[in-house]
C-alpha cells in the first residue's frame, strides 16, 4: 500500500514505456482531448496487453466496436474499490444492452489507485473464439473508452456521461526499436492557415544540401492544446520543375483554385493520423537528399476538425524529418499501386457493398524491373487509402499465377486513421510480379453516383509501397474501359471528336446531349443492376499506367486483359484461437482530356486500343 503512490508518479512519467508490473508498453497514446486517458499496449505472441491510466478514483472502461459507437461492442471495466482490484468482461448487444460475458477473457494483472489516478494492467488473446469477443487483427481497430468517478457496484457500472470517446487505432503495427540520437540534426515542415478550413495545402521546398544525406525518421509535431484540431498530415513528393514562387503561401486544398503547381504533387512520401506515431525507416534504409534523383519540393496537406466551430484558431503543427550523413546501405522508394484517379472509377448509388479493383500488371512489373534491378525489391511498409465510402482495402500479391501472402490488409478501413503499415516480414517483388489492390465501398447512403477523384466524397483505391532499393518506377496502376461501363447503361455512340470534358452522349435519346457523369446518374440504379454492373466491371480489360519517375511511361500502356483465374474477393484462411493472424494519399488529378481523347480511340464494340 504505501508504494502505491511512487508507482504512480514513475507511471505518469512522460513518454514511460513501463508499467507497475514491470512490463513494457512501447505504444502509448492519448484516448481524450482533456489529457486524462492514456492507453499504452504491446503485443506478445498470440495475446496483447494494455494499461490503463486514466484520471480518476472510479471506474474506468475500455473496448472494441464495429462503428465505434456503444452497440455489438467487446468492453471489459475494473478499478479499485476499498482497497481490492476487479475487472470484469462485458458486451453489448445491438440495443447497447450492457451484459456480463460467461466467458471471463480478460485477465488482470495489475492494479493500483491514488487520490487522482486509476492504472490497469491487463492481457487477452488476440482471437478468443467467444462470439461476444472482436478478434484484434491488422485492422484498423476502433476502440472506446469510458470513465466515471464512483467504482462499478454489484449492479455493474453506472452510466458515464459525456467521459467517453472513441478512437482508430492500428494494434498489431509492428514496432521499430531503434533508437535515435537526441542530438540527430532535423528539419520543419509548418504551412500556417490564412483563413478557417479544412484542409491545408502548402508547398516546401527541401533543404539544399551539399551532399547525399538520409532521413531516417518522420515525426508529428502537433500544437499543444491542438491534439484533437490536427485530423491528419500528408507529405507529397512533388515536380522538380519549378522556382520558390510557388512557396509563397499555402491554399485551401482541392478548391478550384488551387494553384496547378500542386497537381503535380502525387506521391505520398509519409501519412500520419490522429493517435498515429511517427515513422522510422528500417536501419538499412533512408530516404534520400541532396541528389538531383531526390525530391526538391514537397506539399504538406493538414486536415483540421473543428466540431465545435471554434474561431479564430491558429495552428502551427506539421511534420519534423530527422536526417543523417551517415549514409545507410539503400535508398528507401515509393511505388504508388491500384486505381488510376480519374471519374472512370464508378461505384453506383445505394450500393451496401462494391468492390474496385487496380492492377500494377505483370507487364509493367516485369520490364521495370528487369531494367533497373531483375533480383527484386523489398517491400517494407505499406500505406492504404481510400476515401470516405471505403470499408476495407487489400493488397494481393502473385507470382506466376499463384496468389502469395497478403502484402496488407485492412477489413476495417477508416479514412479518419491512416499510417503506414509496417509489414512483419519483408516481402520481395520480381519480375514477372503481379499486385491487385482490392478495395470495399459502401454508397447505401448515397443517391448519386460515386466517382473517382481528390475530393473526399469522390473515390480512391491505391497502395503506397515503401521499398528498397529505389528503382525508377512511381506508378503502377490501371483503368477499367469505359466505354463498356457506358453500354452497360444502354449507351450507343458519343460525339466525336471529342472538345469536351466530360464527354458527350449522341445516343440513345434518353442520354442525348448530356455529359457520360449525367447518363450515369440518370439510370435507375436498383441493388440488383448495381451488382451485375460490379461484375462487370471486374472483368473489364484496364488501361495501364507504368509511370517513371519524371512522369515518363514505360514503354507498357494502353489495354490490358485481366488474368483469368483470379479468385474474387480474396478469401483469408479462418483464425485460429489462441494464435496471431498469419497475414501481417494520394493526390492525382482526373484524367485530362489528351488522356480522355487516348482512351476514347476506341469504338463502343472494341475491347483493346
Amino acid at each position: 500500500m504505501c508504494c502505491w503512490p511512487l508507482l504512480l508518479l514513475w507511471g505518469l512519467l512522460p513518454g514511460t514505456a513501463a508499467g507497475g508490473s514491470g512490463r513494457t508498453y512501447p505504444h502509448r497514446t492519448l484516448l481524450d482531448s482533456e489529457g486524462k486517458y492514456w492507453l499504452g499496449w504491446s503485443q506478445r505472441g498470440s495475446q496483447i496487453a494494455f494499461r490503463l491510466q486514466v484520471r480518476t478514483a472510479g471506474y474506468v472502461g475500455f473496448g472494441f466496436s464495429p462503428t465505434g459507437a456503444m452497440a455489438s461492442a467487446d468492453i471489459v471495466v475494473g478499478g479499485v474499490a476499498h482497497g481490492r482490484p476487479y475487472l470484469q468482461d462485458y458486451f453489448t448487444n445491438a440495443n447497447r444492452e450492457l451484459k456480463k460475458d460467461a466467458q471471463q477473457d480478460y485477465h488482470l494483472e495489475y492494479a493500483m489507485e491514488n487520490s487522482t489516478h486509476t492504472i490497469i494492467e491487463f492481457t487477452r488473446e488476440l482471437h478468443t473464439c467467444d462470439i461476444n469477443d472482436k478478434s484484434i487483427t491488422d485492422s484498423t481497430v476502433r476502440v472506446i473508452w469510458a470513465y466515471h468517478h464512483e467504482d462499478a457496484g454489484e449492479a455493474g457500472p453506472k452510466y458515464h456521461d459525456s467521459n467517453r470517446g472513441t478512437k482508430s487505432l492500428r494494434l498489431l503495427n509492428p514496432e521499430k526499436t531503434s533508437v535515435l540520437s537526441t542530438a540527430l540534426p532535423y528539419f520543419d515542415l509548418v504551412p500556417i492557415p490564412n483563413k478557417d478550413t479544412t484542409y491545408w495545402c502548402q508547398m516546401f521546398k527541401i533543404p539544399v544540401f551539399q551532399e547525399k544525406h538520409h532521413v531516417i525518421k518522420v515525426e508529428p509535431v502537433i500544437q499543444r492544446g491542438h491534439e484533437s484540431l490536427v485530423h491528419h498530415i500528408l507529405l507529397y513528393q512533388c515536380s522538380n520543375n519549378f522556382n520558390d514562387s510557388v512557396l509563397e503561401s499555402g491554399h485551401e486544398c482541392y478548391h478550384p483554385n488551387m494553384p496547378d503547381a500542386f497537381l503535380t504533387c502525387e506521391t505520398v512520401i509519409f501519412a500520419w493520423a490522429i493517435g498515429g506515431e511517427g515513422f522510422s525507416y528500417p536501419p538499412h534504409v533512408g530516404l534520400s537528399l541532396g541528389t538531383p534523383l531526390d525530391p526538391h519540393y514537397v506539399l504538406l496537406e493538414v486536415h483540421y476538425d473543428n466540431p465545435t466551430y471554434e474561431e479564430g484558431l491558429i495552428d502551427n503543427s506539421g511534420l519534423r524529418l530527422f536526417y543523417t550523413m551517415d549514409i545507410r546501405k539503400y535508398d528507401a522508394g515509393v511505388i504508388e499501386a491500384g486505381l488510376w484517379v480519374s471519374l472512370f472509377h464508378t461505384i453506383p448509388p445505394g450500393m451496401p457493398e462494391f468492390q474496385s479493383e487496380g492492377h500494377c500488371t505483370l507487364e509493367c512489373l516485369e520490364e521495370a524491373l528487369e531494367a533497373e534491378k531483375p533480383s527484386g525489391i523489398h517491400v517494407f511498409a505499406v500505406l492504404l487509402h481510400a476515401h470516405l465510402a471505403g470499408r476495407g482495402i487489400r493488397l494481393r500479391h502473385f507470382r506466376k499465377g499463384k496468389e502469395m501472402k497478403l502484402l496488407a490488409y485492412d477489413d476495417d478501413f477508416d479514412f479518419n486513421f491512416q499510417e503506414f503499415q509496417y509489414l512483419k516480414e519483408e516481402q520481395t517483388i520480381l519480375p514477372g510480379d503481379n499486385l491487385i489492390t482490392e478495395c470495399r465501398y459502401n454508397t447505401k447512403d448515397r443517391a448519386e453516383m460515386t466517382w473517382g477523384g481528390l475530393s473526399t466524397r469522390s473515390e480512391m483505391c491505391l497502395s503506397y509501397l515503401l521499398y528498397y532499393p529505389r528503382i525508377n518506377l512511381t506508378r503502377c496502376a490501371s483503368i477499367p474501359d469505359i466505354m463498356e461501363q457506358l453500354q452497360f447503361i444502354g449507351v450507343k455512340e458519343i460525339y466525336r471528336p471529342v472538345t469536351t470534358w466530360p464527354f458527350i452522349i449522341k445516343s440513345p435519346k434518353q442520354y442525348k446531349n448530356l455529359s457520360f457523369m449525367d447518363a450515369m446518374n440518370k439510370f435507375k440504379w436498383t441493388k440488383k443492376e448495381g451488382l451485375s454492373f460490379n461484375k462487370l466491371v471486374l472483368s473489364l480489360p484496364v488501361n495501364v499506367r507504368c509511370s517513371k519517375t519524371d512522369n515518363a511511361e514505360w514503354s507498357i500502356q494502353g489495354m490490358t486483359a485481366l488474368p483469368p483465374d483470379i479468385e474474387r474477393p480474396y478469401k483469408a484462411e479462418p483464425l485460429v484461437c489462441g494464435t496471431s493472424s498469419s497475414s501481417s494519399l494520394h493526390r492525382d488529378f482526373s484524367i485530362n482530356l489528351l488522356v480522355c481523347l487516348l482512351l476514347l480511340s476506341c469504338t463502343l464494340s472494341t475491347k483493346s486500343l
